[in-house]
């Protein structure tokens, strides 16, 4: 029944708009919580929905920013951009190139022997670890408008390790961005804003490899909708609250959220 193939559509994608955003590793959830509950993939489609879903709420929550990045961009051809748009614009651009560079030559090698629990384990506890030492060290002064090229480039190289299951690209890129100073909010606005072009690049390879070959599954029309829709209405307010937490507290949570679930993997996979 396609009723319950929805359900698992409508799980599945919210898990993915909370789970992008949070530095606690998109990849480790949606890797370990099917096989929990015996799920069965639901085809490269429903993936590259899930992904659409998180892409739009980063469009439409970041709409200013985006007018800025895209004025920016033609602005810069007439050579009458201000230091802020052609910050943000090369910045970004920077931040993006290490990540396509590394997925396309080692997707292949990383898919294939990192792929594994203790390689998981190891990740979220490790960059866990870094995520908590950059939030007691890093200044916390600087503010999206400080942000260039340079800030781009090392956030990019520490987007590229995301490819690891259980890293976390939101988590990694945080960590570079508190210690390079920036406050904890605009580390995460920054990575979320990083987030934009990759998605979108994934989404746009996914569909690539989707025409290309012949999907082996076609989930329901119903559940794609509702897989979409979740991701995108998950992926939104977990963005506006997560914001809004940070103006008050810590990465701390998270830190020990990752630990848990690294023991959590690491007991299932010596069962």
């Amino acid at each position: 029944m396609w009723t319950g193939d929805l359900w698992q559509a409508l799980f599945l994608g919210a898990l993915q708009g909370l789970t992008e955003f949070l530095p606690i590793s998109s990849s480790a959830h949606l890797l370990i919580l099917p096989w929990l509950f015996g799920w069965e993939p639901m085809g490269i489609l429903f993936d590259v929905v899930l992904h659409s879903g998180t892409l739009l709420a980063i469009l439409i929550y970041f709409r200013k920013e985006w007018k800025v990045f895209t004025l920016g961009i033609l602005k810069r051809f007439r050579g009458t951009c201000s230091e802020f748009e052609r910050n943000l614009v090369d910045s970004i651009v920077m931040g993006t190139v290490p990540a396509v560079v590394v997925a396309l030559l080692l997707r292949g090698p990383i898919e294939t022997y990192a792929r594994r629990p203790l390689v998981t384990v190891v990740t979220l506890v490790l960059f866990g670890a870094l995520l908590w030492w950059a939030d007691f060290r890093g200044g916390k002064e600087r503010n999206l408008t400080s942000v260039g090229i340079r800030d781009g480039l090392l956030i990019g190289l520490a987007q590229a390790l995301a490819l690891v299951p259980g890293t976390s690209r939101s988590g990694v890129t945080i960590t570079v961005a508190l210690l390079l100073g920036f406050t904890r909010s605009d580390s995460a606005r920054y990575s979320f804003l990083l987030a934009g072009p990759i998605i979108a690049l994934g989404a746009l390879k996914g569909t690539q490899e989707m025409l290309v070959g012949s999907p082996e599954v076609v989930p329901h029309w119903m559940s794609v909708l509702g897989g979409v829709f979740a991701s995108f209405l998950v992926g939104y307010f977990c963005i506006k609250y997560f914001l809004r937490f940070l103006n008050r507290g810590s990465y701390l949570p998270f830190v020990v959220y990752r630990i848990a679930l690294a023991g959590f993997i690491l007991a299932i996979a010596l069962r």
